[in-house]
C-alpha cells in the first residue's frame, strides 16, 4: 500500500476524496486519511516540526498496511544552483538533531539508504525534478543561522526539519522510503528575502497545482 507523508508543501493542494481515521499505536495516535493510499499530514494539530511524533505517525502507516512512503517536504536551498520553485528528489540525508527510533530497548542497526528503485521511478513520474543531492536535517522550529547554512551548505544541498525522522523510522520499519523535496527559498544568507514561515506559505499556495498533479500522478503510477 502507498503512503504520502505532506506537510506545508500539500497544505493548498486539492487532495483526493479519502476518509479521516485515528490510528492508535504503542507510541500514541495519529490521524490518517484513507482510500486508494494512506495521506498523513505530518503537521497534524498545527505541530511544529521539533514536536511531531514521528513514531506514531509511521506506525499509524505500518498498522494500516502501508510498504511503499514518498514524503513531500518544503526545503530551502543550500546551493545557488537550486533555485526556490524546483524540485528534488534527494538520494541520501544527514541528521544533526536527535532521530526518534522504535528500537528504545534493542540493539539494531538499519542501512539508511533511501529506496534506489522508488527514486527512479519518482523521476519519472516528476521529470522536471533534479534527482541527486544530500538532505540535511536541522530540529526547528527556528531557521538555521547565517553561519549554519555555510556549514551545512560543505556536505548538504537541501535543509529541511522533517524528512530524516520520517526516512529512518520507515526504513526501521521495513518500508521503502523517497523524498520530493520543493525548494521554497535560499536558505538563510544565500538570497536577498527575508525568510518567514509566512513566506513558505505563499510559495505553497503559489505552487499548489503544480504539487496537487504531481501528487495524482505518484498515486496513478504507485497505488
Amino acid at each position: 500500500m502507498l503512503g504520502i507523508i505532506g506537510g506545508t508543501s500539500l497544505l493548498f493542494a486539492d487532495l483526493p476524496p479519502l476518509e479521516k481515521t485515528t490510528i492508535t499505536t504503542p507510541f500514541g495516535k495519529a490521524e490518517v486519511h484513507t482510500g486508494a493510499f494512506a495521506l498523513l499530514m505530518r503537521h497534524q494539530h498545527n505541530l511544529p516540526p521539533h514536536r511531531i511524533n514521528y513514531r506514531a505517525c509511521l506506525a499509524a502507516l505500518a498498522v494500516l498496511g502501508v510498504d511503499t512512503i514518498v514524503a513531500f517536504g518544503s526545503a530551502g536551498s543550500l546551493k545557488p544552483g537550486i533555485p526556490p520553485g524546483s524540485i528534488t528528489i534527494p538520494t541520501d540525508y544527514i541528521s544533526i538533531t536527535d532521530i526518534p527510533s522504535i528500537h528504545e530497548c534493542t540493539i539494531d542497526h538499519i542501512r539508511p539508504e533511501l529506496d534506489a528503485d522508488l527514486i527512479r521511478t519518482l523521476g519519472e513520474v516528476v521529470p522536471e525534478a533534479r534527482v541527486g543531492g544530500v538532505y540535511v536535517q536541522t530540529r526547528g522550529p527556528r531557521i538555521e543561522t547565517v553561519a549554519e547554512v555555510k556549514a551545512l551548505a560543505q556536505v548538504a544541498d537541501l535543509v529541511g526539519m522533517t524528512v530524516a525522522s520520517e526516512a529512518t523510522l520507515a526504513l526501521e520499519l521495513g518500508m521503502r522510503f523517497a523524498a520530493i523535496c520543493t525548494v521554497d527559498n535560499y536558505a538563510n544568507g544565500l538570497g536577498e528575502e527575508t525568510l518567514t514561515y509566512e513566506h513558505i506559505l505563499e510559495t505553497s499556495r503559489a505552487n499548489r497545482l503544480r504539487t496537487g498533479d504531481i501528487l495524482t500522478k505518484i498515486v496513478e503510477r504507485l497505488a
